[in-house]
């Protein structure tokens, strides 16, 4: 269970404050002030994922049995980058 709280459910979070700042109306922050979040939280989840995707990687490398966790997180890290692009 360590595990996948550790690579799943925390990555998790990052997506889910992206679409809920995606979500809240502008009257709620502004828009200026809600772009700028939304940003904000897309650089630091994709700088994550590229933290997570380097670990799978040196992982993979070195034959380590949890190398496919990483990759997990990194794909789950890597949706509010995508889902800006998309929405910019």
């Amino acid at each position: 269970m360590k595990r996948k709280a550790c690579h799943m459910i925390l990555p998790a979070m990052m997506p889910a404050i992206f679409f809920l700042i995606a979500a809240t109306p502008v009257e709620t922050l502004g828009c200026f002030t809600r772009g700028l979040l939304a940003a904000l939280v897309a650089l630091v989840s994709g700088l994550a994922g590229l933290g997570t995707a380097i670990m799978g990687a040196s992982g993979r490398s070195r034959r380590d049995v949890y190398a496919p966790w990483w990759v997990v997180s990194t794909a789950i890290l890597v949706i509010p980058v995508i889902a800006l692009l998309i929405l910019a």
